[in-house]
């Protein structure tokens, strides 16, 4: 084990003790928020103490299977020492793996639902047909992997698809042993998608280029998170449009919510009330406010340490879509897939695996160089 790793690892047990001294305190409850966040950081404190211990006996176990290997006093026992220290070594690298992914830094916001935001962009009736595709397949992907999926706004294009479309995402799935909401698994698709191929439109066969962008938002904490100053919006109300029966034309059921200060916009219309409306596109602004947010902050950060995934801002190219070769090529990670159609049908795992597997490998350099 790497000696940064060992020493990050080794302050879990001290800590984990104080927690256990703090929460038998005599009236440790009258705080619940204290007592709460002290209980949840107890749960992760353990858990990282109680793999140490492990892959300390495992080590130990190592060293006295060696040693018996290394006397020639107990050679009728060195069969089951060689096993012994076969298994040792793979225990070792297995805990290794686990306990450098539980020092990893954790976004709070991973265990939460994610509205994810689809706009066409450059390439007009195009660009809205592949907005539309781009919407079935993370539909897909999230049912597939046990995510509730739900419209909460659309604007239709011109011939099909869509020129904006919000979908919620709402759920956790499980990801390496660890209970992951929507946002977590989806949050490194925000960027630019881009698309080549030759559209319905195209009678000379020629291929055409087009872009669409995606940002994937947390949905704030319903507690919370809504801190919006209500002389700071403006409210309208509109008669939806699209799918839903007789009621969704009668009515002004429909609601926009402009954030002043900022121009950020919001609206839902899939709710067969005004009230619920107005309340999901809230929810939508503030998110939207919040990864603005995010996004500058992480803007700063990226321009400092060059992340590999990106900042997360739409102007990004993150991957690009080759319909005639089948390909998909992921450019933050220099990763090439020929399976496009298994991809459009919602199978993104290989994409998002890699995309968070390349975040851990950035923050455990993190880790070593805040070591050194």
């Amino acid at each position: 084990m790497k000696p940064f790793l060992r020493q990050q690892l080794e302050r879990y047990p001290i800590r984990l003790g104080e927690l256990n001294f703090f929460l038998q305190q005599e009236g440790i409850t009258d705080d619940m928020k204290k007592y709460l966040a002290l209980n949840k950081e107890h749960a992760e404190v353990s858990l990282v103490a109680s793999e140490f211990a492990l892959f300390l006996k495992r080590e130990k176990d190592l060293a006295e299977a060696q040693e018996m290997l290394n006397d020639n006093d107990m050679r009728e026992m060195h069969e089951m020492a060689k096993e012994e220290v076969k298994e040792a070594q793979l225990d070792l690298e297995r805990l290794e793996d686990e306990l450098q992914r539980l020092l990893l830094p954790k976004d709070p916001d991973d265990e939460r639902n994610a509205f994810v935001e689809i706009r066409a962009g450059t390439g007009g009736d195009e660009s809205a047909l592949f907005a539309g595709d781009l919407m079935r397949m993370y539909i897909k992907y999230g049912e597939r992997i046990g995510f509730k999926v739900e419209i909460m706004s659309e604007s239709p294009g011109e011939v099909g698809g869509y020129k904006e479309v919000v979908l919620k995402m709402s759920g956790t799935t499980n990801h390496g042993g660890i209970p992951t909401g929507a946002y977590g698994m989806l949050k490194f698709e925000s960027g630019g998608h881009r698309v080549q191929r030759v559209p319905d439109t195209e009678t000379q066969g020629r291929i055409h280029t087009s872009a669409c962008t995606v940002a994937v938002m947390a949905e704030p904490d319903e507690a919370v998170e809504i801190t919006l100053n209500p002389s700071d919006l403006r409210i309208d109300t509109y008669r939806a449009s699209g799918a839903g029966g007789q009621h969704i034309n009668k009515t002004d059921s429909a609601v926009r919510v402009t954030h002043l200060p900022t121009g950020i916009v919001a609206e839902c219309q899939e709710g067969r009330s005004q009230h619920s409306n107005k309340a999901q596109a809230l929810r939508v602004l503030q998110a939207r406010i919040n990864e603005k947010d995010r996004a500058e902050r992480h803007a700063k950060e990226a321009a400092t340490r060059k992340g590999l995934v990106g900042s997360g801002d739409r102007s990004d190219r993150i991957r690009t879509y080759n319909f005639p070769q089948g390909r998909l090529t992921e450019h933050r990670i220099n990763l090439t897939l020929y399976k496009l159609s298994f991809i459009m049908m919602g199978e993104l795992d290989e994409v998002i695996e890699g995309l968070l597997l390349a975040r851990k490998a950035e923050q455990m350099a993190e880790l070593e160089a805040a070591a050194n």
